[in-house]
This record gives C-alpha cells, sequence and structure tokens, in this order.
C-alpha cells in the first residue's frame, strides 16, 4: 500500500485516517478528470445551460446542506461579478423550513444542487418543493454518488441536467473534502465567464501548484497542528468568505468540536466577533488577488500583529514560492482549500483523534438523519 502526505497508508488505517487523507491528497487529479469529463459532455450541458443563461430574467440559486451550502456561497459572489447574473446561495436547510422566502414563483430559476452523498433529507426536498412552488424551474444536480435519490429524482425529467463527479470524489470519510472542490469546480466552468478551452491553462497551472502544495506545505502545516491552539479563526473577503465558513466547518468536525471556531471577513471581525481573539486563538487570513480588497486584508493583518493577542496569525503558503499569484480569485479557492483541508486533518491527528470518523459513537453521522420532512401547502401556513 501506498502512503499520502508523509504517512505510511498501514499507519493511517491503523488511526482511521486512510479515508480523509487519501481524498485531500486526490484532489487535484480529480479536477483534471473532471475537466476532461466535461469537456466530453459539452454537447450535452451546452444544450441544457445555453437556452436557460440567455434569459435575463433568470435567478441562478445555488444550494446544499451543510459543506454543500459552503460551496455556493464561496461561488455566489464571484459569478455575480464575473457573469452579471442574479446568483444566489442559499442552504437547503433554510429553503426546506421556509420555502418562499428564498424561492421567487415570478422568476425562472435554475436550482443548482450541490450533494455528496445525494440522500440528505433537506436536499431531495428542496428540489422537490422548487418543482412545486415554481411554475419555470430547471435544475443543475452536481452529484457523487450515482445511486442516490437525487440522482434518481432526475432520471426522465426533461428539466434536469444531472452530471456526476468524477469516480472517487464520493467522499468515504466523515468530512467532505474531494466531493466539495469538484462540486465548487464544476460550477466554476458550467456557470462562470471560462469556456472549457479558456479554463484550460489557468486551471493546469492551479493543479500544478496544488500538488506542489501537498509536499511544500506539510511542515508548516504540522507545526501549527501541534501548536496547542484551542480557538481557531478563518477570514476572507468576497468568494473567500464561503471558503472560509467550509475551512471552519472542517476544522470543528475533525476535531470533533474540541476546536472552538468562527469564521467572518476581514471588515466584519472588528464588529464584535474579534472579541474572540486570545492567546489560545490561531487566525487563517485567506488573501484576495484583487489589490483594493488586499489593502483592508492588510489593514486587519497589522491592526491583529499589533494587539498581539493571538496566539498566531498565518496565510495560507510559508513562503513566496508556495504562494501562487494568479489574476482572478476562483484560481485562489483551490490551494487555500487544501491549506485548510490539511490543516484540520493534521490537527484531528495530533489531538489523538480519528479523521475518518471523528465522532464514533454516532451523535453525528456523515449522512444527516433524524429530519421529518412535512408536506408543504398554502393550508398549513
Amino acid at each position: 500500500m501506498t502512503g499520502y502526505f508523509s504517512y505510511d497508508a498501514d499507519w493511517l488505517e491503523q488511526h482511521h485516517a486512510l479515508h480523509t487523507a487519501r481524498e485531500i491528497w486526490q484532489q487535484p487529479d480529480l479536477w483534471a478528470a473532471l475537466h476532461q469529463q466535461l469537456v466530453a459532455q459539452q454537447e450535452q450541458c451546452s444544450a441544457f445551460l445555453t437556452p436557460l443563461l440567455q434569459n435575463p430574467r433568470l435567478q441562478i440559486v445555488l444550494c446544499g446542506a451543510g459543506s454543500s451550502a459552503f460551496a455556493g456561497r464561496a461561488l455566489a459572489p464571484w459569478l455575480r461579478e464575473k457573469t452579471g447574473r442574479d446568483v444566489a446561495a442559499y442552504g437547503t436547510t433554510d429553503i426546506v423550513a421556509n420555502p418562499l422566502q428564498f424561492l421567487d414563483p415570478s422568476r425562472p430559476t435554475l436550482m443548482v444542487s450541490f450533494a455528496r452523498s445525494g440522500n440528505s433529507p433537506e436536499s431531495v426536498a428542496s428540489v422537490a418543493l422548487a418543482d412545486q412552488l415554481l411554475p419555470h424551474c430547471y435544475h443543475l444536480m452536481l452529484v457523487c454518488n450515482p445511486d442516490s435519490q437525487l440522482a434518481n429524482y432526475a432520471h426522465g425529467r426533461e428539466n434536469v441536467c444531472a452530471l456526476v463527479m468524477p469516480q472517487g470524489s464520493n467522499d468515504q470519510s466523515f468530512a467532505m473534502t474531494s466531493s466539495f472542490s469538484c462540486m465548487m469546480l464544476s460550477t466554476a466552468l458550467l456557470l462562470g465567464p471560462y469556456s472549457l478551452d479558456d479554463a484550460r491553462q489557468p486551471l493546469a497551472q492551479m493543479i500544478e501548484c496544488c500538488k506542489a502544495l501537498r509536499e511544500t506545505q506539510q511542515s508548516q502545516v504540522k507545526t501549527l497542528a501541534s501548536s496547542g491552539f484551542n480557538r481557531y479563526i478563518v477570514l476572507g473577503s468576497s468568494c473567500f468568505t464561503g471558503l472560509a465558513e467550509e475551512a471552519s466547518l472542517k476544522m470543528l468536525e475533525l476535531t470533533a468540536g474540541q476546536i472552538v471556531t468562527r469564521y467572518d471577513s476581514p471588515l466584519g471581525l472588528r464588529h464584535g466577533p474579534k472579541f474572540m481573539v486570545d492567546p489560545q486563538t490561531l487566525v487563517l487570513l485567506m488573501p484576495s488577488s484583487n489589490r483594493y480588497t488586499h489593502r483592508y486584508e492588510q489593514d486587519l493583518w497589522d491592526e491583529l500583529q499589533r494587539d498581539g493577542l493571538a496566539r498566531q496569525i498565518v496565510a495560507p503558503g510559508n513562503s513566496a514560492a508556495d504562494r501562487p499569484e494568479p489574476t482572478d480569485d476562483i484560481w485562489l479557492l483551490f490551494p487555500y482549500l487544501l491549506f485548510a483541508q490539511m490543516l484540520a486533518f493534521e490537527t484531528s491527528l495530533a489531538r489523538g483523534l480519528t479523521p475518518d470518523n471523528p465522532c464514533p459513537t454516532g451523535e453525528v453521522n456523515r449522512v444527516v438523519k433524524g429530519v421529518t420532512i412535512y408536506p408543504y401547502s398554502a393550508a398549513v401556513l
């Protein structure tokens, strides 16, 4: 058996960490496979999406539960800016509880559903509610499990385009890693400003960068993981705020709640949440490539350094060589995500936990259980 990062596969298996390590490590290869898959499916996707995207009244709703929701929250600001389309991101957990606060029956709608298992009760219910309440509703389903309830829902429906992510993306570990990044990348490639041909070069550069970062970042990540922090704040502007939410959840999940986590924007932190920063706190800042935005990030970085309260303040990459410098934030999302995943994984191991299943007693599950879905009608309002 081979290993991942600096760990032998047998050691990882003994420590119930093999799935998580492999699923973090394999991502650059899956991203390359995903691009090839989308090129092969381009005719099918274009036939479905092009007429919809030409409608100026179209609303695009990115949705999912948990990490799947955060993929949408990371992408929505970038898609709005780069395409000029009306793009919103909502949790299916919000839509199910009060659908008409999030779904607009007066607008044609493209609902983009992110789903690893495809069996989360809220994800399936949100799609059904959209079809029930919206006269002109279309679905782009990005699923990792081809045998899921969501994938089965798509069969035979003309208003649905369902795409299965590359083999290996249906994470077997508790935490979403490969599934999250593949669904996020597929949406950026299908709905963003780049054609698949135009994306080929920057995507290849990003993939090679991440392959290198798997090796060069581990020393820094292991040092941070063993530094004894008990609080963790992740900060990012615009699309990185959604990514910060995902990074915060990854640490919370893989440490089984032992690390107190929070996410925010650099400007938002000063409005109360800064009270959380103390000598037990690790602050992770994800800088934007936008020079205007970065001025605000640099101001907060300098302020936190002057305060001297945090245990440590870091940004992904420990040297100029490790820090990619693309001209578009979309190509930074993935190396930052990789850093955050590695940090959560190493912190879990440093605390003697089992990353593949950090909650073996079953109070929190890989696929959410115990949710009752109630019929929706005007009579119950």
